[in-house]
Formats: structure tokens, sequence, C-alpha cells
């Protein structure tokens, strides 16, 4: 790591040199967890849950260059950037270079880096996003409907999960005691929560209207975004904005329906679809207390 530079500028080329090459964002972000110095045992067992949600944003190419045939999504992109660059920053912060933290999310990596645990590294983790979702705004609505759709599950996955590990009772309920075990981002139950692969198609771009994608979306995941996470949303970004610090937060999320690039006249998306009695039993076993 080169002194020469301050910590925002070294970050902002180990993105560059990674921006068109999926398989070096994800080297990359595997090296954020191995410290300046390349010895972070305490905080290896983290890169699970994220490399999980990266593997899943690769694999779908939406990183893929845009000169790429198909071309990535612009946004996808920018926002993994986002993540990238304050990983990458915090390393280089930790590491001695010059600066001070560019924003809250790359406080809260510093805070990871010194004190690994699970609340921290969510923390960290979501912060990161949250930040880029409200940056590119923009970009989201020039996706289409199926992917800003698609957009607003993920959000609402990562902050579950987070929930999981550090509000168990708000995320289910009289079941809170599973809630840090199946929340641990260094398990791989999390990494199941973040990949998102039972949820959202494999490919991209998408081509069929939303109400398609719902159908086919597996049993599982349908149960577990409409029956669990969906009836706790409001909450959920609520108590999300707070640990994060991050009010704006909630400009997402209008009377319990998500409304990043989404128009909240078209809440009917958010309805639970008929469901089995076992997703009613898992409703009622789940409900917040």
């Amino acid at each position: 790591m080169s002194h020469d530079r301050g910590a925002v500028a070294w970050a902002e080329a180990q993105v560059v040199a990674v921006r068109d090459d999926p398989v070096a964002r994800l080297a990359l972000l595997a090296r954020t967890y191995h410290g300046p110095t390349g010895r972070a045992r305490r905080h290896l067992p983290f890169r699970r849950a994220a490399l999980s949600f990266m593997r899943w944003q690769a694999g779908r190419g939406v990183l893929n260059s845009l000169d790429a045939s198909p071309p990535g999504s612009v946004w996808w992109r920018a926002v993994n950037e986002r993540l990238l660059q304050d990983g990458c920053e915090s390393v280089a912060l930790s590491g001695g270079l010059a600066g001070e933290p560019s924003s809250q999310a790359v406080r809260l990596w510093l805070q990871f880096i010194a004190r690994p645990t699970g609340r921290n590294w969510y923390r960290a983790h979501n912060a990161s996003i949250v930040a880029a979702y409200l940056e590119h705004r923009s970009l989201a609505e020039a996706e289409s409907a199926a992917e800003r759709f698609f957009m607003n599950v993920a959000l609402g996955r990562v902050l579950y999960a987070h929930a999981l590990n550090a509000a168990p009772r708000l995320a289910l309920g009289r079941f809170a005691l599973l809630g840090r075990l199946l929340g641990d981002p260094r398990l791989g139950m999390a990494g199941a929560f973040l990949s998102l692969g039972r949820v959202l198609p494999d490919r991209y771009p998408l081509a069929q209207d939303v109400e398609r994608y719902i159908a086919a979306e597996h049993r599982l995941g349908r149960m577990l975004d409409y029956v669990v996470i969906v009836p706790r949303l409001q909450p959920l970004y609520e108590w999300s904005a707070a640990e994060l610090g991050e009010p704006r937060l909630l400009a997402l999320v209008r009377d319990g329906n998500p409304v990043y690039a989404w128009p909240f006249e078209e809440r009917h998306v958010w309805c639970s679809p008929q469901m089995p009695t076992a997703a009613r039993v898992l409703a009622r076993a789940t409900r917040a207390r």
C-alpha cells in the first residue's frame, strides 16, 4: 500500500482498476477482509456473507462491463462500487494512509475493523448499500419496472438480515432466540438471505413483467418476503434508519410499502398473494411482539 496518496485517492484507484472485470471486483472485495497487512484473522469469516451477495450480482451479469454483450447494469455497478470504495478506504485509513473518513459508512467500517462483530459488520455493510441506493436513485429510475421491484426486495432482505442479528424480536417475534444464529454473517444462513438467488431471476436484463416474476418466485422465498418481511417493513426501515444513522432511509418506505424508484400507487405488488396454510401459521408464529 503506497503512502504517497491519501486514503480516498488510493481507494478510488483500486476500484477503477477492477471496474470492468467482475472477477477482479470479487477479488478486491475479498482482499479488504485481509486488512492492510494481510493478517486480519478475526475479519476473514465475515467475507462469506459479503461474497455471497456479490457472487449473486456477478452471476446475474449486472457487474459486466457496459461494453459487454449483454452489458451490465449502470445502477448495480454503481452500488457495488460504493461498497468496494468504502471498504478500500477503511482499509487504507486503518493502514495509516492520510485522511479522515469520507462518510458515515466508512466510519462504521472502521468500527467493524476495530471490533469485528456481526452487528458491526451489518452496520457497515448496510450503511454502504443504503448510501449507494440514495446516491444513485436517478440511475435506478432508468431500469425496467421488474428490476426496480427487485431492488426493493433486495434492500428489504439486507435490512432484515441485519435485524435478525441485532434486533431479533423485531425480525422473528417469539422465535427471537433463533435470530442471532440465523443472521450471523459468518454462517451460511445469512449468506442465503443475501445471495438472493432464490428470489431474483438469474439473468439481466429482465424481460418479463413484475407479476410473472412474482408468480415464479420459489415458494420458500415468497413466504419469507410476503409473510415475514413485508408485514414488518415500516418498523424495519425505522429501526434501520436509527441503527445506521441514516434518516433518509425513511423516504424509501411509505405506510409499509417500499417506494424506492417505485410508485406508491402500484403498491398492490407488495400485497400477499394467496398463501398455503403453512404460510399463515408462519405469519402468526413470527409476528413482531
